[in-house]
């Protein structure tokens, strides 16, 4: 494929884009990322495309999970650790609990832009654009901060790179290791359900690690993780920027992140991101929310994986957990009999905020768990795969959410309420979804 072929979505409408003052700094910066070394490799993102395979076999589970939108004030090794101790902790509540392999990808290294349903926010009769994440724009509510600065494509890039390096560095250099599994609770058990829980879980681990030392086996996989990267792909002109032929193939990769996926309100079929992604060869992500028709999900199955290869295409169904059991049987049930090789996966997060009386947006955990039980139903009675759930958790004990087994109120939500944009799960929340999501996995 020749490089120009990569450039057919600039002459599409590409929606929720920021409106750079100055197009002429914004290419000078452009010319600088695309000089950059790659975040990823593409030989792990077709690794990731054979676990993703697997996922649509029906052989493995997906965890995706991360920040609503990353900071670069939140890129320090105390803040990917906590995500990482619990992402892995709830890999290891699906790994052993649920019975399946799981694939671990962060919503990390590059989710640092985010659609807005409006382009501007007005406060005291003041209007400005709106906080579009920190890729683009600051999040005080100033002129200066709000303006769309296109230097911060670059501060994303070299972000992404510290959190990938630490990442990396944790799951490689043996914090990862199986036999760390008490380590990564010590802060944790004493005051939480949940923590309590998992605590019994490591004991049983411990157990059958023992077991098998005593018999002589020691595989090493159980000393590292394969840990992957994935954003939302939404400011085009970035994810451009890091597109790379691969010295191998002869093909594209957006070596931003292994994997990236396309948003519910900019998966237009003929809109600039649509066009992108059917170009690049990474594994991808589409967002379905609870008004895309089956007719929709077969032309994205066209458009982005006309070769039907496996691993390749995800759908993340955001449905809300009042819509799942009605919007989601039809769409599946289409997309099996078209014969395409597509993962499901659930976002349980997105269709389900609200209002608090104190002005937060939040979600409850119930709504969350409910979304997830109707997504497996509906999987289950059409003899489908529920291969995964993708989930906005932080790895700190902030009050963004409602519920969970250490109940947080709708008057605690003031007390630690830290997202730079959506609410997120905090740890104990997290994992209570991950013994729910086992049991409803090995019930299914």
């Amino acid at each position: 494929m020749s490089v120009s072929n990569l450039d057919t979505w600039r002459d599409l409408p590409a929606a929720q884009q920021p409106d750079w003052p100055d197009r002429g700094e914004l290419d000078k910066v452009v010319a600088e990322l695309q000089t950059l070394p790659p975040l990823v490799f593409a030989g792990e993102c077709d690794q990731l495309k054979g676990a993703m395979a697997a996922v649509a076999r029906g052989e493995a589970f997906v965890l995706q999970g991360g920040d609503c939108a990353e900071t670069f004030a939140g890129a320090t090794a105390e803040n990917v650790r906590n995500k990482l101790k619990t992402l892995l902790q709830m890999a290891i509540v699906l790994t052993y609990a649920g019975r399946v392999p799981v694939v671990k990808i962060g919503r990390v290294a590059g989710q640092f832009a985010k659609p807005r349903s409006k382009p501007n926010e007005t406060r005291d009769g003041v209007e400005l654009p709106a906080y579009r994440g920190d890729m683009v724009n600051g999040f005080d509510f100033t002129p200066e901060a709000r303006r769309p600065d296109p230097a911060r494509l670059l501060r994303a890039y070299h972000s992404s790179a510290v959190t990938l390096n630490l990442a990396r560095a944790f799951t490689k250099g043996g914090y990862a290791d199986l036999r760390q599994v008490h380590a990564w609770n010590q802060d944790f058990v004493a005051e939480s359900p949940a923590g309590r829980r998992y605590e019994q879980l490591a004991r049983e681990i411990d157990q059958a690690l023992a077991f098998m030392r005593a018999c002589g086996a020691e595989p090493e996989e159980f000393h590292t993780v394969e840990f992957y990267s994935s954003h939302e792909a939404l400011i085009l002109d970035y994810d451009r920027a890091l597109t790379r032929i691969d010295s191998r193939t002869g093909l594209p990769y957006d070596v931003s992140a292994h994997m990236v996926w396309i948003g519910e309100r900019t998966r237009q079929l003929d809109g600039a991101h649509v066009e992108f992604f059917s170009r690049i060869r990474n594994p991808i992500g589409v967002k379905l929310g609870p008004t895309t028709t089956p007719e929709e999900a077969i032309a994205l199955i066209e458009k982005l994986n006309p070769d039907n290869e496996p691993g390749r295409l995800t759908f993340i169904s955001r449905m809300g957990a009042g819509r799942v059991r009605d919007a989601l049987p039809t769409l599946v049930e289409k997309v099996r009999a078209s014969g395409a090789n597509v993962a499901w996966i659930c976002d349980p997060m997105h269709g389900n905020t609200f209002e608090a009386p104190s002005g937060h947006k939040t979600r409850r955990l119930d709504d969350v768990l409910d979304e997830v039980a109707g997504f497996f139903e509906v999987h289950h009675a059409l003899g489908t795969h529920p291969g995964g759930i993708h989930i906005e958790f932080t790895g700190d004990d902030v009050t963004e959410c409602v519920g969970g087994g250490h109940e947080i109120a709708e008057s605690d939500l003031a007390l630690r309420y830290e997202t730079a944009c959506d609410p997120r799960l905090n740890r104990g929340q997290s994992l209570d979804l991950a013994f729910q999501v086992a049991e409803l996995y090995r019930s299914s």
